[in-house]
């Protein structure tokens, strides 16, 4: 959790945009309109550009001497690789010098069912793997498709896991309502994670109001979907329609 010196209202562009995750997902990108956004996102100051495995090549040159670095995003979006399949992917991509984090989805269906030993044992070989390279790891559990003490209890299996980061959603959920990083969830992890361990929001965040709370709570990192980055920054006031992540 962030422990900040001054609220989110009176914060730069640059100092908000450090904390999004410019989300690149969709998987009916062209290469020209993952270029465009990787850019944009890289000129506006954000952590990181969140993309998919393949494009570790295509999206590198357009971050290499910025602020910004890239984040992929392994098993997306539905964590039901086998442990081997997922080590191998963030191995593939944590090899590059412009990754700053890896994302991993965690095997929720294995979450609802209890199988909490199998799915520690699953989180530990990715977060060993991403840290071989010395990246740091989020691990997204879906906490739409949860309950509360399921959401609590991913937290402590996280943190046993040595992961750096939980995160709420990948936007690509199906079958549940979307409600994302709410203030509610948010707040629960942090108190499960305490300083132990980083607490990123994805999913839904669409206004300004809802990203500028979001730091105003101490939250780390946000997942922002490209629609909405300029929203939340304050650069485009109309309102954003629905978009993943």
């Amino acid at each position: 959790m962030k422990h900040l010196e001054k609220k989110a209202a009176d914060m730069t562009v640059k100092e908000l945009a450090s904390y999004i995750d410019y989300s690149v997902l969709k998987p009916e990108f062209t290469e020209e309109e993952i270029i465009a956004l990787t850019k944009d996102g890289a000129e506006l100051g954000c952590a990181t550009i969140c993309i998919n495995p393949g494009y570790m090549e295509l999206c590198a040159p357009y971050v290499e001497g910025t602020d910004t670095m890239l984040c992929p995003v392994c098993d997306f979006p539905f964590g039901t690789s086998s442990t081997a399949s997922k080590v191998q992917q963030i191995e593939q991509v944590a090899k590059y010098d412009t990754v700053k984090e890896v994302d991993i989805v965690a095997n929720f269906g294995e979450i609802r069912s209890g199988n909490w030993d199998k799915v520690l044992e699953d989180i530990k070989a990715c977060v060993k793997a991403a840290h071989r390279y010395g990246r740091e790891i989020k691990v997204i559990f879906e906490t739409d498709a949860l309950n509360e003490e399921q959401i609590r209890r991913m937290c402590q299996v996280c943190m046993e896991a040595g992961a750096d980061f939980v995160k709420t959603s990948t936007g690509f959920l199906t079958g549940h309502e979307a409600h994302g990083a709410t203030p509610e969830v948010i707040a629960i992890m942090q108190e499960e994670c305490g300083d132990k361990c980083k607490v990123k929001g994805s999913g839904c965040i669409r206004t300004r109001g809802h990203f500028l709370q979001l730091i105003d709570m101490g939250i780390d990192r946000m997942g922002v979907g490209y629609r909405s980055v300029p929203v939340v920054l304050g650069l485009d006031k109309a309102a954003p329609s629905a978009d993943s992540y």
